[in-house]
């Protein structure tokens, strides 16, 4: 079933399809659920155009060097189609199923700054070695390195100046859910001057560690916070409409499941793949 999901989105004309990287989902404890590389790894195998990612692997779940590996071997699957999409993880299911004590918002955040550093490093040379706080690589060779070059891109979730900063830094994506201090869904129109703001921070991050702003891309998942956005075909672009205004380039909406009005959405979903081309253009 997943298989005919991920045809249908490259069939539909979108520019890339992602799965989410967690042990668990919140309300789907009790559900069917796949970890990421082996989901993006038939992903890959049942496309062959659109690009496939993964929101987002986090310190949580993987060990640097590990995911490092992991992500090379996927670019190669996919011949080049992959994002990695890296964030400092949450508390929650995935930050105490395998631990005996949850970080602190500080650890976590320093914890993000060394491993997306360290990833950086294993992503893009044939041999590294690293002796942090936190994480060690000793005399880790990387062969082959990743078909895409430098290497993969990385679409780097922040919300605060710190990790504004590492997705300036590191990014060829940076990620926003919305407001971080929101834990429903709610009308998109409520998203706009949080964005806005966001977008805005973004771009003094940029200019702090002398980066040209319009060179990253700037990708909304819409679903958490950001809600209405499939309510309609004329919901769906003028949502677009309005998040471009305010400097998203990128919009992710979560596949309709089962439970919430199914066929309707997906029917929103091929109105809007219909009508794609001329809103791109």
């Amino acid at each position: 079933m997943a298989r005919g999901k991920w045809q249908q989105a490259e069939q539909m004309g979108f520019d890339h399809a992602w799965t989410y990287d967690h042990l668990n989902w919140r309300m789907f404890r009790e559900r069917e659920w796949f970890t990421a590389v082996p989901t993006m790894t038939a992903a890959a195998l049942a496309t062959t155009r659109i690009r496939i990612g993964v929101l987002v692997a986090s310190p949580n779940l993987r060990d640097p060097v590990y995911l490092a590996k992991d992500v090379t071997a996927l670019d190669d699957i996919s011949s080049g189609r992959l994002i990695l999409g890296i964030g400092s993880g949450a508390p929650g299911f995935d930050a105490t199923m395998t631990r005996r004590t949850e970080w602190s918002r500080r650890e976590r955040s320093e914890r993000f700054a060394e491993y997306l550093q360290l990833t950086d490093m294993l992503l893009t040379q044939p041999v590294t070695d690293f002796d942090g706080r936190y994480y060690v690589a000793k005399q880790v060779h990387s062969h082959p390195l990743c078909q895409q070059t430098p290497r993969v891109p990385l679409a780097v979730a922040a919300a605060g100046p710190r990790g504004l900063r590492l997705a300036a830094r590191h990014g060829q994506y940076w990620v926003t859910t919305g407001d971080p201090n929101r834990f429903a869904s709610a009308p998109y129109e409520q998203a706009l001057p949080v964005l806005r703001r966001q977008v805005t921070a973004l771009e003094e991050a940029c200019a702090e560690v002398g980066r040209d702003p319009a060179t990253i891309r700037r990708l909304l998942v819409a679903g958490p916070t950001v809600g209405g956005v499939l309510d309609s075909r004329d919901a769906f672009f003028d949502a677009a409409g309005r998040f471009a205004e305010v400097g998203i380039t990128d919009l992710v909406v979560q596949w309709p499941r089962p439970d919430e009005p199914f066929e309707g959405k997906v029917a929103v979903l091929e109105d809007v793949a219909g009508d794609l081309g001329r809103w791109q253009s």
